[in-house]
């Protein structure tokens, strides 16, 4: 296999493997202020701060891409 091949496979599956961490993360969180009986404005703050990071994540994929495509 090349090299290119085992940096693609390193590539995609970190992402992958990120986004599922975040989604797992969402699921334990929804799962402990459920429990919890949580007033709305915490919920609020809680997945406003998940979706920040999750947000973060993605934009500096993004960033990454447009970054390698220009030859930088």
């Amino acid at each position: 296999m090349p090299a290119n091949s085992y940096e693609l496979f390193e590539s995609v599956s970190i992402y992958v493997g990120l986004g599922g961490l975040f989604i797992l993360m969402g699921l334990a969180v929804h799962d402990v202020l459920k429990k919890n009986d949580v007033p709305l404005i915490g919920k609020v703050v809680v997945y406003g701060v998940l979706g920040a990071g999750a947000l973060g994540f993605l934009a500096k994929g993004l960033i990454e891409v447009f970054w390698l495509g220009t030859g930088l």
